[in-house]
């Protein structure tokens, strides 16, 4: 179901943490903030991972500290939550720093989570989950300011938003198909097992978004099935799961039954260089081979439709 976004006015980085703010601003300036004092922002979705990259920022800090502010906000019961700067912190940790530079700015709830997305979505390599949730978050925060009263024009994004649903927001400005973005939000609604195995490669992604349709319950019991056999559905299967929860007729049983099935084996060619070279000037170089084989495929594929 479609929400609207009409007159929504999104909050540009500038407005936010613009340089127009003077330096000794307390609601912008740079100030060093103990570690100790700095949360991490609730429901964060993107993984703070001691991996190779990680390694590499914390020697940048050991050697050059943090060059680019964390962002916070203030708690209520005290310190500061991050909006964005959870990596820069661990590493900042890892270095065995006692402090991190922070802009700190008051932000409500949905700006500060707009902001926190967007400062990480471009990241490379992120996870199915990370996505996931991220544009989750986006969208909630976009659905709850519709209809706000406005900040006024200096609040808005340089493009006319009426009239648009807010996951087109979201995707337009992750610079993905709506669609795309509508199912990787579909992910949230899997178990943290079988979001996982998609992290993990284990599970595709276009089975997952099938799987998202089945029940916590049904969800639960596929788990144990897929253990048990060692399988994993294909999309093919992961859509007859679907259209079985949906009929409710999705019971262990069929889940096994569907699981169990065996699937074809694909299907490999290979061709003999010796052979091939039976029917080709020896002149001819591979791309000019495989053309050849191509076009006469593509002869054959239409005389016999």
């Amino acid at each position: 179901m479609k929400s609207s976004a009409k007159n929504i006015e999104l909050t540009t980085f500038d407005d936010l943490f613009g340089s127009g703010n003077p330096a000794g601003d307390s609601n912008g300036a740079i100030r060093e903030i103990p570690l100790a004092d700095l949360f991490p922002f609730k429901g964060h979705p993107f993984k703070v991972l001691d991996d190779q990259s990680m390694e590499e920022m914390v020697e940048s800090v050991r050697e050059h500290g943090v060059l680019v502010p964390g962002i916070a906000r203030p708690r209520v019961e005290g310190g500061y939550e991050l909006v964005a700067g959870h990596r820069r912190r661990h590493a900042s940790e890892l270095a065995e720093k006692t402090t991190m530079p922070v802009i700190i700015r008051e932000l409500d709830d949905d700006e500060a989570t707009l902001f926190m997305v967007d400062s990480n979505i471009q990241r490379e390599n992120l996870l199915p989950s990370e996505k996931a949730w991220a544009y989750k978050m986006k969208l909630d925060a976009i659905r709850r300011r519709a209809g706000r009263p406005g900040k006024g024009n200096s609040g808005q994004v340089g493009q006319n938003l009426k009239g648009k649903v807010s996951v087109e927001i979201v995707a337009e400005n992750a610079g993905e198909s709506y669609k795309q973005v509508q199912r990787y939000i579909r992910l949230t609604e899997l178990l943290p097992q079988l979001l996982q195995m998609v992290d993990d490669r284990k599970l595709p992604f276009n089975p997952a978004v099938e799987l998202s349709y089945l029940t916590k319950e049904e969800q639960e019991k596929l788990l144990i099935i897929i253990a048990k056999l060692s399988v994993v559905p294909s999309l093919e299967q992961a859509r007859r799961l679907k259209k079985y929860s949906q009929e409710g007729q999705l019971s262990g049983i069929v889940m096994d039954a569907i699981l169990s099935e065996e699937r074809p084996l694909p299907v490999q060619v290979t061709l003999k260089n010796e052979r091939l070279r039976e029917y080709f000037p020896q002149s001819y170089t591979q791309k000019q081979i495989e053309e050849v084989i191509y076009s006469l495929l593509k002869t054959w594929k239409t005389e016999h439709e």
